[in-house]
């Protein structure tokens, strides 16, 4: 599952400014008044609202739940309120992604995700939650306009606040550079293994040979990606260049901050330079897309039974409990699933992580995650929960 692209990933200053050549330097310095405001803080606020001001315990959970981990940061849900303790969750028709999710599997991960993490927040006020996935139908090869889950929130004084609920406003997929010098403990590793409860099986490794073989894989995923176009495309559509592209569409793949505005500004930073191989916009970002892959100690990865709707949904269900439980122990983790992906160029990718990691069908990968240790990533932006719901 790719998630988005913060400002926190961007490409390298000292190379950026060698390129593009003094100007850019004076350019920035004579704007700086106002490139300082260009924070897009306003569109990362959900973080903040989580269980905020809300009396519907449905609405207090939902407030987290928009917070989970998702393909592109597409946050494709829909949520309907009926009844008492009622939830109807669908996927927005609007929110796929074709050419790298062509079956939607990547959504519906997302998605469990979603629920979870729901989960997760209800019980901090005493409610178990029931969840019928699918109830019409597993909506294969694509997800359609028929439920992906009714949700139920009932009163039970057997439910315990979940210990990963203070972890979810502090989660992150984080993208940039990790250190290549600090190994995961195995503590932590045996921690992180043990956090799947619904059915996924979760492999860690940081043995350094198998890290390496791992990291060649993912790295040509990446670029893989990045080189065919129509999936790269894909990314540039979804590109939020900017505090105020990024406050109108607070979801997709966000460039915000300071310095994106600064290339911005001078005409170096596009969406048709992005496209186009021969541009220092393309060269420089397939440069920077690959760099951070190639730090890190380890890798993790996800593994469902089979590769029905169900088995996504628990694959989502188990990756949001293992991102928390990640973030509890100050551990950065960055779904690098490019390799995952069901395209025709990624075949060879596809089966050679399969392969490497011992798994063939009907069992599937679902998750493959670089790790490690990273510096502090700001929150990705979120579209706030009243826009999530609809009427009934």
């Amino acid at each position: 599952m790719t998630t988005n692209q913060t400002d926190s990933n961007k490409p390298t200053r000292r190379g950026m400014l060698k390129v593009i050549g003094g100007g850019v330097i004076f350019a920035a310095a004579g704007a700086g008044g106002y490139l300082v405001t260009r924070d897009p803080s306003t569109a990362r606020q959900p973080w903040l609202n989580a269980g905020q001001d809300e009396v519907d315990p449905r609405r207090r959970a939902l407030s987290y739940a928009i917070l989970a981990p998702n393909p592109h940061n597409r946050q494709p849900w829909v949520i309907e309120l009926r009844g008492e303790g009622e939830i109807i969750l669908y996927c927005d028709a609007d929110r796929h992604i074709p050419h790298t999710d062509p079956f939607d599997r990547q959504i519906t991960i997302g998605l469990g995700a979603f629920i979870e993490t729901l989960v997760i927040a209800a019980s901090q006020d005493g409610f178990r939650v029931d969840v019928q996935a699918f109830p019409e139908g597993d909506a294969m090869p694509l997800l359609d306009d028929r439920p992906v889950a009714n949700i139920r929130l009932v009163k039970d004084a057997s439910i315990k606040a979940d210990p990963l609920l203070a972890q979810i406003a502090h989660r992150r997929s984080n993208r940039d550079a990790y250190s290549l010098d600090r190994q995961l403990p195995d503590t932590a590793i045996a921690a992180l293994s043990n956090s799947a409860i619904h059915g996924a099986n979760i492999g860690i490794t940081k043995e350094v040979q198998k890290v390496a073989r791992l990291r060649e894989i993912g790295v040509e995923a990446m670029r893989i990606e990045y080189v065919t176009p129509r999936t790269l495309g894909e990314s540039i559509d979804l590109m939020r260049i900017g505090k105020s592209e990024i406050i109108a569409n607070p979801d997709g793949i966000s460039l915000g901050g300071p310095f994106f505005e600064t290339l911005a500004l001078l005409g170096q930073l596009n969406r048709d330079a992005m496209r186009d191989p021969s541009s220092f916009a393309w060269k420089t970002g397939l440069d920077n897309t690959l760099s951070p892959l190639k730090t890190g100690t380890a890798y993790g990865w996800l593994v469902s039974e089979g590769n029905n709707r169900l088995d996504q949904i628990i694959a989502g269900r188990d990756y949001a409990r293992f991102n928390l439980k990640a973030t509890e122990l100050g551990i950065s983790i960055h779904p690098n699933s490019q390799a995952l992906q069901e395209y025709e160029e990624m075949k060879p990718q596809f089966n050679s992580v399969h392969a490497e990691l011992g798994i063939s069908q009907p069992q599937r990968v679902q998750m493959f995650v670089r790790m490690g240790y990273g510096s502090t990533v700001k929150q990705s932006p979120r579209w706030p929960l009243a826009n999530r719901i609809r009427k009934a």
